[in-house]
């Protein structure tokens, strides 16, 4: 791979860039669609307990953690692009499988397959460094962030609104008969049109970022090989991939058990569901997009961090009291009309988790940057995206099979115990004064 992106130039890296932006936005926007309406479709399916809803959110972790590295590797060899679009195929055939399920192997294979092509994350950064110089990489590489949260913010909403009964039967109508649209089809369906798009995108616009010499020269494994070695013995690295590991293990079992939380407490649908997990990306994206800047500059990372980690603390571990929350503060339905006590509790409580997640992510990624040397950069974020993909695949099961054998509040209070390890590896790396230029975090970690 070159420094500067050699085969790709002027307004054609421009270019590049936006599409990729543009692509991966698109694939985000199918991901967020889809995730309110997780857990109520296996729920309709005999043994779609809390566990399994688990399992299904973990294969898609396991698949992006095995695929990642390798389309990654195979875009080396075979260039950036046609690896996108196959990729995105893959996607789109993914989520029509997954809106024409009838039992629940084929959600599983679905939910596999788009694992399997969600990993193309790797091949996405490594074409922006293709097109980027060194001091220009973090900025554009923050751009696939964000990228990755505005599809958070989007799918969800997009999802709430085709979930809706009046949009089901409005589409019904439309489509000939032979198509079942359901409640849960139709987002499926939106998802996969999402990849088609982006698929489009890919074909039209997106040029190709590495030249033949580039895609048929060997990659010098060894060297990656010695990079991961050093960058494990780092000192001060140990403890933050730890404290990655315990906070995508809590944050991701959570995230998979609010929906039927939500649904078994307050009674709300998947569109429902939907709008409080875009209300949620808005405020990652305020939070890492505004508010650590302005935090960065006066405080040091260690203090962020545990102060981050104490608002994910208290709040994963009040979500099943938000009700008690709710019955202290008053019903402001006079205003709005929706925004009862029970609401308004619970907005209260979810508003620690982003804030609280935005935060961590942040200076965790920042912390790990410091503490690896300029040599072993991207081996360090590697295996903290490795840690982080492994906790994923491990946390939903394990939350989902608390939720289902000990109760509807035993995930978020688990989850809650794990992140005090956190405080203390965290204080472990020493408090400092000095102020840090914000990194972007790992985008991955929505996923």
């Amino acid at each position: 791979m070159t420094d500067t992106g050699a085969g790709i130039t002027g307004s054609r890296r421009r270019r590049g860039l936006a599409v990729v932006f543009f692509v991966v936005f698109l694939d985000l926007l199918g991901f967020g669609i889809i995730i309110p309406i997780l857990p109520f479709y296996t729920r309709t399916f005999p043994g779609g307990t809390e566990f399994v809803i688990g399992l299904l959110a973990a294969s898609y972790s396991a698949m992006q953690f095995v695929f990642a590295p390798l389309l990654g590797s195979l875009s080396d060899r075979v260039g950036r692009r046609p690896v996108l679009v196959v990729s995105l195929c893959g996607s789109v055939v993914a989520w029509t499988v997954f809106g024409l399920a009838d039992a629940l192997w084929l959600l599983f294979l679905s939910r596999l397959l788009a694992g399997a092509m969600g990993g193309n994350l790797s091949t996405a950064q490594a074409y922006v460094a293709d097109v980027t110089p060194p001091e220009r990489r973090a900025a554009a590489l923050g751009f696939i962030g964000a990228a990755f949260g505005l599809g958070f913010i989007f799918g969800p909403g997009i999802g709430a609104v085709l979930s809706f009964d009046a949009t089901v039967a409005a589409v019904d109508r439309l489509v000939p008969a032979a198509v079942p649209i359901t409640r849960f089809s139709l987002p499926s369906f939106a998802a996969a049109a999402a990849s088609l798009a982006g698929v489009l995108v890919a074909l039209l616009f997106l040029p190709e970022s590495r030249t033949v010499s580039e895609t048929t020269t060997a990659t010098d494994r060894t060297s990656s090989i010695t990079q991961l070695r050093t960058a494990v013995a780092t000192p001060g690295l140990r403890p933050l991939l730890a404290a990655f590991f315990l906070v995508s293990f809590a944050f991701s079992g959570v995230q998979v058990m609010f929906v039927p939380y939500v649904a078994d407490i307050y009674g709300y649908t998947a569109a429902q569901s939907a709008l409080l997990l875009t209300y949620i990306g808005v405020l990652a994206v305020i939070t890492q997009g505004v508010l650590v800047g302005r935090l960065s500059a006066r405080y040091s990372p260690v203090r962020l961090s545990l102060f981050g980690t104490g608002l994910l603390v208290v709040g994963v571990g009040a979500i099943p009291a938000s009700r008690a929350v709710g019955s202290v503060l008053p019903d402001l339905t006079v205003l709005v009309p929706f925004l009862t006590a029970d609401l308004l509790g619970l907005l209260v409580v979810l508003t620690l988790l982003p804030l609280g997640n935005g935060i961590l992510s942040v200076t965790l990624t920042a912390l790990v940057s410091q503490r690896a040397s300029a040599a072993v950069q991207g081996s360090a974020f590697g295996i903290t995206q490795g840690a982080g993909s492994l906790a994923r695949t491990v946390g939903p099961p394990v939350m989902g099979g608390l939720y289902f054998a000990v109760g509807y509040w035993s995930p978020f209070v688990f989850g809650s115990l794990l992140l005090f390890p956190v405080l203390w590896l965290v204080a472990r790396l020493g408090v400092t004064q000095e102020p840090y230029e914000p990194r972007p975090a790992d985008p991955g970690h929505v996923r």
